[in-house]
């Protein structure tokens, strides 16, 4: 069960005035954020991740960085205020929690599969399934906001939507990952970079 929770911990947008787009906007946005995907090797960020609960009256503030390389390895690297490591890699979820390591085989887990794959592309933010999701698009005063929600009823128990942010280059600037109770966890990225050389020793654990 932890590692589900991982799994969808890992996937709000800040108050600001938001339109729905036209269907001309949005096929644009759609145009765009896919090129980017395809030109996308990489990426090495910098995070900050909030994770709100109900019953607490502060969200949980956590800081890492995140490698991702083509097609399917990922690294979320916490460094603050504790040390935890999640790998994604070769259809297997490698967890190191300040010294102690655990493993799970996602591949005999179909549930695991479509996780991974959901964080995967949310990070690159090509989500734009119509046959998974119900998607709709906004306008912010900035930037372009998506709302992707899922259609298949086990994924839709764990996660009630994303919310994806894009820049103006149609790069994803936060995630936001809503449960079906309201708590949610919102992943923030900051110094980022596309394409740059990435080892396959980093995805090591």
């Amino acid at each position: 069960m932890r590692s589900i929770v991982f799994l969808i911990f890992f996937i709000s947008v800040m108050v600001q005035a938001q339109t729905k787009m036209s269907a001309p906007e949005a096929q644009s946005l759609k145009t765009l954020v896919k090129n980017q995907a395809l030109t996308t090797k990489t990426i090495s960020s910098d995070f900050t991740q909030y994770k709100h609960l109900d019953f607490l009256s502060n969200d949980i503030i956590t800081k890492g960085t995140l490698a991702f390389k083509t097609p399917n390895l990922v690294k979320w690297e916490y460094v603050d205020p504790y040390k935890y490591t999640v790998i994604f890699r070769n259809e297997t979820l490698y967890i190191n929690d300040e010294g102690k390591k655990n493993q799970v085989d996602m591949g005999s887990n179909k549930l695991f599969k479509q996780l991974n794959s959901l964080i995967i592309n949310s990070i690159k933010g090509d989500m734009f399934d119509d046959e998974a999701f119900n998607i709709e698009y906004f306008k912010t005063d900035t930037n372009s906001l998506v709302y992707f929600i899922p259609k298949d009823k086990k994924s839709s128990k764990y996660i009630d939507a994303f919310h994806i942010t894009f820049n103006s280059k149609g790069d994803v600037v936060e995630v936001k990952m809503i449960e079906p109770s309201g708590d949610f966890t919102k992943i923030v990225f900051t110094n980022k970079e596309l394409n740059k050389p990435l080892a396959d020793a980093i995805f090591t654990n």
